[in-house]
């Protein structure tokens, strides 16, 4: 009987139909998400030899987030986020296909990769929190959280799977087959969003849009709200200095282990298993609600893991902490998202998600550009330690300070 409730509880929020089409779709279409994600990493290093191009093409992927994450945000709660996935799937799908067509004719050159990826950063600045906040509309704030557990747990599935299958599809079809995979899976999504049933949605209480006025008045909730300033600066913080994974891991994986394409799609591997695990157990703890101690514990714990992956050069030890690191990825993550999202007013989401969208991602070009530059001019193990050491110093202020901090008191 245990077993059985605690599986119900892992699974509660697909008790939802349109979670359910929108799970399934997404269970495919991530897969093609990291086939990708590993084929552009590769090709890119194929094309150049340079870890710092690769941070380059990464810094841009993520430089869109930089300037248009607000307005985002505020256009966001104007439309029906549905509609605007519809159309940032659909935009995302042409770009994996363009991708692919310039790889297999032989077309292909640096500056294609870093064109496609800046417009795939600019799609996914408006993607990234409208599906963030569409969930809520899914399921509800009851199951928020465990709605939340479960995509990150499909996300990190695909984590897991993706970068074996690309690197086993890299060495058998070249790299541009894993971009045609990626835009056939954006189909699933598609299909999934087309068939949902929405509740009629209440029209807009103003007709008129006052962009500035409503990111103005986002940042100020946010200011005046600790919790949600709190979590949002050690997002910021773990996104500069702790997530370099898809920078730094290749650039290991070949210099400092000497592996082929198949042996560093399995780091990716084995650092999307730990997240996926993370997820699993977010999605059981998820009845409990966001905890501040799982939240800090998240983002210490992978400071320190970065810095023992910097001190040693062992493939089968890198293995196991990069498991270690995927599972306090997805645990701080989760906590932060959800803890944003359950103390944000409902008419202020979008714009409230836009700016977490903006710490997680639109940041990234600095820590792409800080690891890719550290790793090209002293080497890649001191990265992983240096970014370990900055976020985990901020973290142990935090840990240091918490019980000053008056912040850590989260509604549901």
């Amino acid at each position: 009987m245990q077993g059985t409730s605690t599986i119900k509880t892992i699974f509660r929020s697909l008790r939802h139909r349109n979670f359910r089409l929108f799970f399934s779709g997404q269970l495919v279409s991530l897969i093609g998400t990291w086939m990708q994600n590993v084929g552009q990493a590769w090709l890119v290093l194929e094309l150049t030899h340079s870890s710092f191009k690769l941070g380059i093409v990464s810094a841009l992927q993520f430089t869109p987030m930089l300037f248009l994450s607000f307005p985002a945000g505020a256009l966001i709660d104007y439309f029906s986020k549905r509609k605007i996935i519809i159309m940032t799937q659909f935009s995302l799908m042409v770009l994996a296909f363009t991708l692919a067509i310039l790889d297999w004719t032989g077309m292909v050159q640096y500056w294609h990769v870093a064109i496609l990826a800046t417009l795939l950063g600019v799609v996914n600045t408006i993607d990234m929190p409208a599906r963030q906040s569409f969930i809520i509309e899914m399921v509800g704030k009851e199951d928020l959280m465990n709605a939340i557990a479960l995509n990150s747990s499909i996300f990190n599935a695909a984590r897991a799977m993706g970068p074996a299958i690309a690197g086993i599809v890299i060495s058998a079809a070249g790299t541009g087959a894993c971009f045609f995979v990626n835009g056939l899976s954006f189909l699933a999504v598609l299909w999934g969003l087309l068939l949902m049933k929405m509740e009629m949605s209440t029209p807009k209480a103003h007709k008129s849009y006052h962009v500035v006025e409503d990111i103005k008045e986002a940042l100020g909730y946010i200011r005046e709200t600790p919790v949600l300033l709190i979590t949002i600066v050690l997002v910021a913080v773990i996104s500069i200095f702790a997530v370099n994974f898809n920078v730094l891991v290749p650039v290991f994986a070949r210099q400092e282990l000497h592996k082929d394409a198949a042996g560093f799609g399995f780091l990716m591997s084995a650092f999307g298993s730990g997240a996926l695990f993370g997820a699993i157990s977010l999605a059981v703890m998820s009845r409990l609600g966001p905890k501040p101690a799982f939240l800090l514990g998240g983002g210490a714990g992978l400071s320190l893991i970065l810095i023992i992956i910097g001190i040693q050069k062992t493939y089968a030890v890198t293995v196991l902490l990069l498991v270690l690191a995927g599972w306090c990825m997805v645990t701080f993550f989760g906590m932060a998202n959800t803890t944003v999202q359950l103390n944000t007013e409902d008419r202020l989401r979008g714009r409230v998600m836009s700016v977490y969208t903006f710490t997680f991602g639109g940041l990234t070009p600095f820590g792409s550009l800080f690891a890719g530059t550290v790793a090209h001019w002293i080497n890649t193990p001191l990265t992983f330690a240096l970014g370990g050491l900055i976020s985990g110093l901020v973290f142990l202020i935090a840990i240091m300070n918490r019980k000053k901090i008056s912040a850590w008191r989260v509604v549901g």
